[in-house]
Protein backbone atom coordinates (compact mmCIF):
# COMPACT_ATOMS: atom_id res chain seq x y z
CA UNK A 1 0.00 0.00 0.00
CA UNK A 2 2.79 2.41 0.90
CA UNK A 3 4.70 1.54 -2.28
CA UNK A 4 1.55 2.03 -4.40
CA UNK A 5 0.92 5.45 -2.87
CA UNK A 6 4.54 6.51 -3.40
CA UNK A 7 4.45 5.34 -7.03
CA UNK A 8 1.22 7.30 -7.54
CA UNK A 9 2.85 10.44 -6.16
CA UNK A 10 5.89 9.99 -8.42
CA UNK A 11 3.64 9.52 -11.45
CA UNK A 12 1.69 12.69 -10.59
CA UNK A 13 4.90 14.67 -10.21
CA UNK A 14 6.12 13.48 -13.63
CA UNK A 15 2.82 14.51 -15.23
CA UNK A 16 3.09 18.01 -13.77
CA UNK A 17 6.77 18.55 -14.67
CA UNK A 18 6.30 19.39 -18.42
CA UNK A 19 3.57 21.90 -17.57
CA UNK A 20 5.75 23.53 -14.94
CA UNK A 21 8.55 23.85 -17.54
CA UNK A 22 6.22 25.53 -20.06
CA UNK A 23 4.86 27.92 -17.41
CA UNK A 24 8.39 28.84 -16.32
CA UNK A 25 9.50 29.56 -19.91
CA UNK A 26 6.44 31.71 -20.62
CA UNK A 27 6.82 33.61 -17.36
CA UNK A 28 10.49 34.21 -18.05
CA UNK A 29 9.66 35.36 -21.58
CA UNK A 30 7.06 37.88 -20.39
CA UNK A 31 8.89 39.23 -17.35
CA UNK A 32 12.48 39.31 -18.62
CA UNK A 33 13.79 42.86 -18.10
CA UNK A 34 16.50 42.47 -20.74
CA UNK A 35 14.10 41.94 -23.62
CA UNK A 36 15.66 38.58 -24.52
CA UNK A 37 13.56 35.72 -25.84
CA UNK A 38 13.53 32.24 -24.36
CA UNK A 39 10.61 30.72 -26.24
CA UNK A 40 13.06 28.32 -27.91
CA UNK A 41 13.30 26.52 -24.58
CA UNK A 42 9.78 25.22 -25.13
CA UNK A 43 11.33 22.54 -27.35
CA UNK A 44 12.47 20.72 -24.22
CA UNK A 45 8.90 20.23 -22.94
CA UNK A 46 7.94 17.42 -25.39
CA UNK A 47 11.14 15.54 -24.59
CA UNK A 48 10.36 15.78 -20.87
CA UNK A 49 6.81 14.56 -21.51
CA UNK A 50 7.98 11.55 -23.53
CA UNK A 51 10.63 10.60 -20.98
CA UNK A 52 8.32 10.81 -17.99
CA UNK A 53 4.74 10.20 -19.10
CA UNK A 54 4.18 8.71 -22.54
CA UNK A 55 3.81 9.24 -26.28
CA UNK A 56 0.29 10.71 -26.16
CA UNK A 57 1.28 13.39 -23.69
CA UNK A 58 4.39 14.07 -25.79
CA UNK A 59 2.36 14.74 -28.94
CA UNK A 60 -0.30 16.82 -27.20
CA UNK A 61 2.15 18.96 -25.29
CA UNK A 62 4.48 19.28 -28.29
CA UNK A 63 1.63 20.46 -30.54
CA UNK A 64 0.57 23.00 -27.97
CA UNK A 65 4.10 24.30 -27.59
CA UNK A 66 4.54 24.52 -31.38
CA UNK A 67 1.35 26.60 -31.75
CA UNK A 68 2.29 28.74 -28.76
CA UNK A 69 5.69 29.48 -30.33
CA UNK A 70 3.91 31.15 -33.26
CA UNK A 71 2.23 33.69 -30.98
CA UNK A 72 4.20 36.98 -30.55
CA UNK A 73 4.72 37.70 -26.86
CA UNK A 74 6.03 41.26 -27.10
CA UNK A 75 6.38 44.29 -29.38
CA UNK A 76 10.15 43.92 -29.82
CA UNK A 77 10.98 40.56 -31.29
CA UNK A 78 14.33 40.06 -33.08
CA UNK A 79 13.81 38.17 -36.30
CA UNK A 80 10.01 38.47 -36.09
CA UNK A 81 7.91 35.73 -37.74
CA UNK A 82 10.97 33.91 -39.06
CA UNK A 83 12.24 33.21 -35.53
CA UNK A 84 8.79 32.08 -34.40
CA UNK A 85 8.46 29.76 -37.41
CA UNK A 86 11.93 28.32 -36.84
CA UNK A 87 11.13 27.70 -33.18
CA UNK A 88 7.87 25.98 -34.16
CA UNK A 89 9.71 23.70 -36.61
CA UNK A 90 12.37 22.89 -34.01
CA UNK A 91 9.68 21.88 -31.52
CA UNK A 92 7.99 19.65 -34.09
CA UNK A 93 11.32 17.96 -34.87
CA UNK A 94 11.86 17.32 -31.16
CA UNK A 95 8.32 15.91 -30.89
CA UNK A 96 8.92 13.49 -33.77
CA UNK A 97 12.29 12.34 -32.44
CA UNK A 98 10.98 11.95 -28.88
CA UNK A 99 7.93 10.03 -30.14
CA UNK A 100 10.02 7.52 -32.08
CA UNK A 101 12.51 7.11 -29.23
CA UNK A 102 9.71 6.59 -26.73
CA UNK A 103 8.07 4.00 -28.99
CA UNK A 104 11.28 2.01 -29.27
CA UNK A 105 11.89 2.27 -25.51
CA UNK A 106 8.35 1.07 -24.78
CA UNK A 107 8.85 -1.94 -27.06
CA UNK A 108 12.12 -2.82 -25.33
CA UNK A 109 10.52 -2.41 -21.89
CA UNK A 110 7.72 -4.82 -22.78
CA UNK A 111 10.22 -7.33 -24.13
CA UNK A 112 12.27 -7.12 -20.91
CA UNK A 113 9.11 -7.63 -18.85
CA UNK A 114 8.20 -10.75 -20.84
CA UNK A 115 11.72 -12.15 -20.44
CA UNK A 116 11.60 -11.41 -16.70
CA UNK A 117 8.29 -13.27 -16.40
CA UNK A 118 9.74 -16.28 -18.22
CA UNK A 119 12.88 -16.23 -16.05
CA UNK A 120 10.80 -15.95 -12.88
CA UNK A 121 8.62 -18.91 -13.85
CA UNK A 122 11.70 -20.96 -14.75
CA UNK A 123 13.48 -20.21 -11.49
CA UNK A 124 10.35 -20.98 -9.45
CA UNK A 125 10.00 -24.30 -11.25
CA UNK A 126 13.64 -25.09 -10.49
CA UNK A 127 13.57 -24.22 -6.78
CA UNK A 128 9.88 -24.83 -6.25
CA UNK A 129 8.08 -23.73 -3.06
CA UNK A 130 8.04 -26.30 -0.28
CA UNK A 131 4.75 -27.69 1.04
CA UNK A 132 3.61 -26.28 4.36
CA UNK A 133 3.41 -29.77 5.89
CA UNK A 134 5.15 -33.02 5.08
CA UNK A 135 4.55 -36.30 6.96
CA UNK A 136 3.83 -34.60 10.27
CA UNK A 137 6.53 -31.96 9.84
CA UNK A 138 5.87 -28.27 9.27
CA UNK A 139 8.48 -26.73 6.99
CA UNK A 140 9.40 -23.59 5.09
CA UNK A 141 12.34 -22.42 3.00
CA UNK A 142 13.75 -19.12 1.85
CA UNK A 143 16.63 -17.90 -0.25
CA UNK A 144 18.34 -14.74 -1.41
CA UNK A 145 20.55 -14.39 -4.47
CA UNK A 146 23.64 -12.20 -4.47
CA UNK A 147 23.18 -11.56 -8.20
CA UNK A 148 20.96 -8.63 -9.12
CA UNK A 149 17.83 -9.71 -10.97
CA UNK A 150 18.15 -13.42 -10.08
CA UNK A 151 15.66 -15.08 -7.74
CA UNK A 152 17.72 -18.23 -7.40
CA UNK A 153 21.49 -18.62 -7.30
CA UNK A 154 23.88 -21.43 -6.50
CA UNK A 155 22.04 -22.67 -3.40
CA UNK A 156 19.53 -25.50 -3.49
CA UNK A 157 17.18 -27.32 -1.15
CA UNK A 158 14.36 -29.84 -1.34
CA UNK A 159 12.35 -32.02 1.06
CA UNK A 160 10.43 -35.15 0.05
CA UNK A 161 8.31 -37.65 1.99
CA UNK A 162 9.38 -41.19 1.04
CA UNK A 163 8.78 -44.67 2.44
CA UNK A 164 12.18 -44.39 4.11
CA UNK A 165 11.27 -41.16 5.91
CA UNK A 166 11.44 -37.48 5.07
CA UNK A 167 14.57 -36.89 3.02
CA UNK A 168 16.08 -33.42 2.76
CA UNK A 169 18.92 -32.00 0.68
CA UNK A 170 20.68 -28.68 1.16
CA UNK A 171 23.50 -27.77 -1.20
CA UNK A 172 25.72 -25.00 -2.47
CA UNK A 173 27.41 -25.16 -5.87
CA UNK A 174 30.54 -23.18 -6.69
CA UNK A 175 29.69 -19.67 -7.81
CA UNK A 176 26.36 -17.92 -7.54
CA UNK A 177 23.69 -16.32 -9.65
CA UNK A 178 22.44 -17.39 -13.06
CA UNK A 179 25.62 -19.27 -14.20
CA UNK A 180 25.13 -21.78 -11.35
CA UNK A 181 21.53 -22.64 -12.26
CA UNK A 182 22.46 -25.50 -14.62
CA UNK A 183 24.38 -27.31 -11.86
CA UNK A 184 21.55 -26.70 -9.39
CA UNK A 185 19.08 -28.17 -11.89
CA UNK A 186 21.21 -31.30 -12.37
CA UNK A 187 21.54 -31.95 -8.62
CA UNK A 188 17.90 -31.25 -7.79
CA UNK A 189 16.64 -33.43 -10.63
CA UNK A 190 18.82 -36.31 -9.49
CA UNK A 191 17.74 -35.96 -5.84
CA UNK A 192 14.04 -35.88 -6.70
CA UNK A 193 14.38 -39.28 -8.34
CA UNK A 194 16.97 -40.91 -6.08
CA UNK A 195 15.18 -39.97 -2.83
CA UNK A 196 12.31 -42.29 -3.77
CA UNK A 197 14.32 -45.06 -5.42
CA UNK A 198 17.36 -45.56 -3.19
CA UNK A 199 16.86 -47.47 0.08
CA UNK A 200 19.81 -45.76 1.81
CA UNK A 201 21.35 -42.30 1.99
CA UNK A 202 24.69 -43.47 0.51
CA UNK A 203 22.78 -44.60 -2.57
CA UNK A 204 21.19 -41.17 -2.89
CA UNK A 205 24.59 -39.50 -2.53
CA UNK A 206 26.13 -41.69 -5.23
CA UNK A 207 23.32 -40.76 -7.61
CA UNK A 208 24.00 -37.08 -6.90
CA UNK A 209 27.72 -37.58 -7.56
CA UNK A 210 27.05 -39.29 -10.90
CA UNK A 211 24.64 -36.53 -11.96
CA UNK A 212 27.20 -33.90 -10.99
CA UNK A 213 29.98 -35.61 -12.94
CA UNK A 214 27.77 -36.06 -16.00
CA UNK A 215 26.88 -32.39 -15.85
CA UNK A 216 30.55 -31.38 -15.70
CA UNK A 217 31.49 -33.78 -18.47
CA UNK A 218 28.85 -32.31 -20.78
CA UNK A 219 30.31 -28.82 -20.50
CA UNK A 220 32.63 -27.12 -22.95
CA UNK A 221 35.48 -26.62 -22.27
CA UNK A 222 36.16 -29.80 -20.28
CA UNK A 223 35.93 -29.49 -16.47
CA UNK A 224 38.97 -27.91 -14.85
CA UNK A 225 38.69 -29.68 -11.50
CA UNK A 226 37.69 -26.43 -9.79
CA UNK A 227 33.95 -27.07 -9.94
CA UNK A 228 32.46 -28.58 -6.82
CA UNK A 229 29.29 -28.62 -4.73
CA UNK A 230 28.74 -29.02 -1.01
CA UNK A 231 25.80 -31.25 -0.12
CA UNK A 232 24.04 -32.14 3.13
CA UNK A 233 21.63 -35.07 3.02
CA UNK A 234 19.26 -35.68 5.94
CA UNK A 235 16.78 -38.43 6.67
CA UNK A 236 14.15 -37.90 9.37
CA UNK A 237 12.90 -41.36 10.15
CA UNK A 238 9.41 -42.22 11.46
CA UNK A 239 10.80 -42.38 15.00
CA UNK A 240 12.09 -38.76 14.55
CA UNK A 241 15.71 -39.95 14.49
CA UNK A 242 17.82 -37.69 12.26
CA UNK A 243 20.70 -39.20 10.27
CA UNK A 244 22.94 -37.32 7.85
CA UNK A 245 25.54 -37.56 5.11
CA UNK A 246 27.64 -34.43 4.74
CA UNK A 247 29.94 -33.46 1.86
CA UNK A 248 31.64 -30.25 2.93
CA UNK A 249 28.45 -28.46 3.96
CA UNK A 250 27.66 -26.61 7.23
CA UNK A 251 25.99 -28.83 9.81
CA UNK A 252 22.39 -28.06 10.77
CA UNK A 253 21.09 -26.49 13.98
CA UNK A 254 18.42 -27.77 16.33
CA UNK A 255 16.37 -25.01 17.92
CA UNK A 256 14.84 -25.95 21.28
CA UNK A 257 12.20 -23.89 23.04
CA UNK A 258 12.80 -22.98 26.67
CA UNK A 259 10.36 -22.18 29.47
CA UNK A 260 9.22 -18.58 29.36
CA UNK A 261 9.03 -18.33 25.56
CA UNK A 262 12.76 -18.26 24.87
CA UNK A 263 14.75 -20.56 22.60
CA UNK A 264 18.31 -21.75 22.07
CA UNK A 265 20.08 -22.98 18.96
CA UNK A 266 22.33 -26.03 19.17
CA UNK A 267 24.75 -27.04 16.41
CA UNK A 268 24.36 -30.70 15.46
CA UNK A 269 27.89 -31.67 14.53
CA UNK A 270 28.58 -35.13 13.18
CA UNK A 271 32.39 -35.06 13.11
CA UNK A 272 34.37 -34.09 10.02
CA UNK A 273 32.36 -34.07 6.79
CA UNK A 274 33.38 -35.69 3.52
CA UNK A 275 34.99 -33.50 0.83
CA UNK A 276 32.59 -31.63 -1.49
CA UNK A 277 31.32 -33.40 -4.57
CA UNK A 278 33.61 -33.03 -7.56
CA UNK A 279 36.92 -32.79 -5.70
CA UNK A 280 37.50 -36.46 -4.77
CA UNK A 281 35.69 -39.74 -5.40
CA UNK A 282 33.32 -40.90 -2.69
CA UNK A 283 34.60 -43.61 -0.33
CA UNK A 284 33.37 -47.16 -0.74
CA UNK A 285 31.04 -46.79 2.26
CA UNK A 286 30.16 -43.15 3.02
CA UNK A 287 29.59 -42.80 6.77
CA UNK A 288 26.02 -42.03 7.81
CA UNK A 289 25.99 -40.01 11.04
CA UNK A 290 23.20 -40.17 13.62
CA UNK A 291 22.70 -36.54 14.68
CA UNK A 292 19.84 -36.36 17.16
CA UNK A 293 16.22 -37.18 17.83
CA UNK A 294 13.90 -34.33 16.90
CA UNK A 295 11.33 -34.01 19.67
CA UNK A 296 7.85 -32.56 19.13
CA UNK A 297 7.94 -28.77 18.89
CA UNK A 298 11.67 -28.60 18.09
CA UNK A 299 13.08 -27.04 14.92
CA UNK A 300 15.72 -28.41 12.60
CA UNK A 301 17.33 -25.65 10.54
CA UNK A 302 19.58 -26.17 7.51
CA UNK A 303 21.48 -23.34 5.86
CA UNK A 304 24.24 -22.49 3.41
CA UNK A 305 27.48 -20.73 4.28
CA UNK A 306 26.09 -17.47 2.93
CA UNK A 307 24.45 -17.01 6.35
CA UNK A 308 27.53 -17.53 8.51
CA UNK A 309 29.92 -15.70 6.15
CA UNK A 310 27.79 -12.57 5.77
CA UNK A 311 29.39 -9.42 7.22
CA UNK A 312 28.35 -5.88 7.95
CA UNK A 313 30.23 -2.77 6.83
CA UNK A 314 32.74 -3.11 9.67
CA UNK A 315 33.54 -6.75 8.85
CA UNK A 316 31.58 -8.32 11.74
CA UNK A 317 30.13 -11.74 10.86
CA UNK A 318 26.39 -12.33 11.07
CA UNK A 319 25.54 -14.00 14.44
CA UNK A 320 23.57 -16.82 12.87
CA UNK A 321 22.97 -18.98 15.97
CA UNK A 322 21.81 -15.99 18.01
CA UNK A 323 19.53 -14.87 15.17
CA UNK A 324 18.00 -18.35 15.09
CA UNK A 325 17.30 -18.30 18.82
CA UNK A 326 15.75 -14.83 18.63
CA UNK A 327 13.65 -15.76 15.60
CA UNK A 328 12.21 -18.84 17.34
CA UNK A 329 10.89 -16.93 20.35
CA UNK A 330 7.17 -17.11 20.92
CA UNK A 331 4.90 -20.11 21.19
CA UNK A 332 3.14 -19.35 17.89
CA UNK A 333 6.34 -19.13 15.84
CA UNK A 334 6.26 -21.46 12.85
CA UNK A 335 8.90 -22.35 10.25
CA UNK A 336 7.75 -19.64 7.82
CA UNK A 337 7.94 -16.96 10.50
CA UNK A 338 11.37 -18.18 11.61
CA UNK A 339 12.71 -18.08 8.04
CA UNK A 340 11.34 -14.59 7.44
CA UNK A 341 12.81 -13.28 10.71
CA UNK A 342 16.26 -14.69 10.02
CA UNK A 343 16.23 -13.40 6.45
CA UNK A 344 15.22 -9.92 7.64
CA UNK A 345 17.93 -9.97 10.33
CA UNK A 346 20.54 -10.94 7.72
CA UNK A 347 19.52 -8.09 5.43
CA UNK A 348 19.64 -5.63 8.32
CA UNK A 349 23.09 -6.84 9.31
CA UNK A 350 24.53 -6.56 5.79
CA UNK A 351 22.59 -3.48 4.78
CA UNK A 352 21.16 -5.44 1.85
CA UNK A 353 24.58 -5.94 0.24
CA UNK A 354 25.05 -9.72 -0.11
CA UNK A 355 28.33 -11.18 -1.33
CA UNK A 356 27.08 -14.77 -1.51
CA UNK A 357 23.80 -16.57 -2.01
CA UNK A 358 21.84 -17.48 1.10
CA UNK A 359 19.38 -20.34 1.64
CA UNK A 360 17.54 -21.48 4.77
CA UNK A 361 15.23 -24.41 5.41
CA UNK A 362 13.39 -24.89 8.71
CA UNK A 363 11.44 -27.98 9.82
CA UNK A 364 9.37 -28.32 12.99
CA UNK A 365 8.29 -31.66 14.41
CA UNK A 366 4.50 -31.51 14.77
CA UNK A 367 4.06 -35.24 15.17
CA UNK A 368 2.18 -36.26 18.31
CA UNK A 369 4.18 -37.67 21.16
CA UNK A 370 4.30 -41.47 21.15
CA UNK A 371 2.62 -43.01 24.23
CA UNK A 372 4.91 -44.64 26.75
CA UNK A 373 5.14 -48.42 26.43
CA UNK A 374 3.88 -50.20 29.58
CA UNK A 375 5.00 -53.64 30.74
CA UNK A 376 2.53 -56.46 29.98
CA UNK A 377 1.61 -56.90 33.67
CA UNK A 378 1.00 -53.19 34.11
CA UNK A 379 -1.12 -53.18 30.96
CA UNK A 380 -3.27 -56.06 32.33
CA UNK A 381 -3.91 -54.22 35.63
CA UNK A 382 -5.03 -51.11 33.75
Amino acid sequence: MIRTRAARHRHGAVLVLPGVWVAAVVTWELLSPLGTHFVQLLAAAPAIACAGTGRRQCVLLGGGCALFALVPLGPSEPGGPDVRLGTCCAILVVVAASYLTSRRGLRLTREVERLREIATATQHALLRPLPARLDGLALAGGHLSASEGALVGGDLYEALATRHGVRVVMGDVRGHGLPALATVAALLGSFREAAYDEPSLPGVLRRLERAFQRHLGAGEPPPSGEDFATVLLLEIRPGTEVVALNCGHPWPHRVVREPGGGARAQLLCGDDPLPPLGLFPLPAEPPVRALARLLPGEFLVLHTDGAEDARDRTGVFFPFARALAEAARGAATGPAVLVDRVRAALLRHTGGALTDDFALLALRNDRPRAPLALPPGELART
